[in-house]
């Protein structure tokens, strides 16, 4: 099988399982308006004189998760001003010209753009690259901040090079194995940060230079997660070590809150490349945990070899979401069954809405095949 990379066809699995194209557009429509432009007690978004940023509602912060996260969103959208502006917010209160973390974006700010501190969080850098590129490519690029290009091979760069001169700071990937740490100056990595079909993408558009490491770095995080995510159930834990054992540290072990990114990332570097069976084989076994394994009780937490801890998950629409997600490369009897429970399952509200609604858009887009790669 070939991947959308190929052959420019994205599925849409709403379709393929008897939603109309005018159901499935009208409830993106409802879902973005809501997002983005409801009232104040579900949107996420805010405009600021030429910028606008999101909030995490749980937190009542901005970060660069969710900043990249809507980035992405509004290209796939074709929303050019709202991605403008939240480019805008970002550099202006996000990005560091100087010292340890010169180049990064500080993970976490106040409303008002203060830093809360100074490191960053790799996956912010990740998702900003890929949308920039998206962006130019959609769009073509503008002038200083908005020369999406430009931008993009400097985040780049910088997540590969730091480090190679003395008191520049850590790279954010690991120069030797080639897979992404969970923060710079660590080396452990978050199963949820590895975005092998982001890094086919960074070969063919960063730095020349830099393309072979980009090339190296999407099979190395392929390799990786076939050990990060357990062989029966196909959970993933939230960190682990390179070599994909679980992390001892805190509750990081566990299937929880980052580690459901997983299901819906195979589900996408499948759709987009179709490069390796193992993440169907995985995406099977997503499923048939929550729908045959922990039926009625799938909105817990869980070791990742299935044995139930008795705490409610914090965000279980995002669960929803991502096993939903994951039928882009399942091949099982359950694909169909989380497509129609993520169809009846309504955005989130409340504090906790920004993270389980920020999965459930990106697996709305997947799976309607508008999640598409721009050239």
């Amino acid at each position: 099988m070939k991947g959308a990379f190929e052959t420019k066809n994205y599925r849409n699995l709403f379709a393929e399982f008897g939603y109309s194209q005018n159901e499935i557009d009208e409830r993106l429509k409802n879902i973005v308006n809501t997002m983005f432009y409801g009232p104040d007690e579900e949107r996420l978004y805010h405009v600021e004189g030429d910028t606008g940023y999101i909030v995490d509602t749980g937190n009542n912060d901005a970060r660069t998760e969710g900043m990249s996260y809507a980035m992405m969103m509004f290209v796939q959208l074709d929303m050019k001003e709202e991605f403008d502006r939240t480019w805008r917010w970002s550099v202006k209160n996000m990005y560091q010209t100087d010292g340890e973390f010169r180049g990064y974006f500080a993970w976490s700010c106040a409303l008002d753009g203060t830093k809360n501190a100074q490191g960053p969080a790799p996956d912010g850098e990740e998702y900003f690259a890929l949308a920039l590129f998206f962006a130019a490519n959609r769009w073509g690029d503008g002038e200083g901040v908005l020369n999406y290009t430009e931008w993009a091979r400097k985040i780049l760069h910088d997540c590969v090079h730091k480090g190679e001169k003395e008191g520049d700071g850590d790279p954010m990937w690991n120069p030797q194995n080639k897979l992404i740490k969970f923060i710079p100056n660590c080396e452990f990595t978050d199963p949820s940060y590895h975005l092998p079909h982001f890094y086919e993408l960074f070969a063919l558009w960063a730095n020349e230079a830099d393309r072979p490491f980009w090339k190296e770095a999407a099979q190395a995080s392929r390799d990786y997660l076939k050990t990060a995510c357990h062989p029966v159930t196909g959970l993933s834990p939230e960190y682990s070590e390179y070599d994909g054992t679980p992390s001892t540290r805190a509750d990081r072990r566990l299937y929880y809150s980052d580690a459901y990114r997983v299901a819906a990332n195979i589900g996408l570097s499948y759709e987009w490349f179709a490069a390796y069976e193992w993440e169907c084989e995985c995406a099977d076994n997503i499923q048939k945990f929550f729908f045959e394994t922990v039926k009625g009780q799938d909105d817990l937490v869980y070791e990742i070899d299935g044995r139930i801890i008795d705490r409610k998950a914090l965000h279980p629409v995002a669960i929803i979401a991502t096993n939903a997600a994951a039928s882009l490369a399942a091949k099982g009897k359950y694909r169909e069954e989380a497509v129609k429970k993520f169809w009846n399952t309504p955005l989130r509200k409340g504090d906790r809405r920004y993270y389980d609604n920020c999965l459930y858009l990106f697996a709305f887009l997947a799976l309607s095949g508008n999640y598409k790669i721009y050239f």
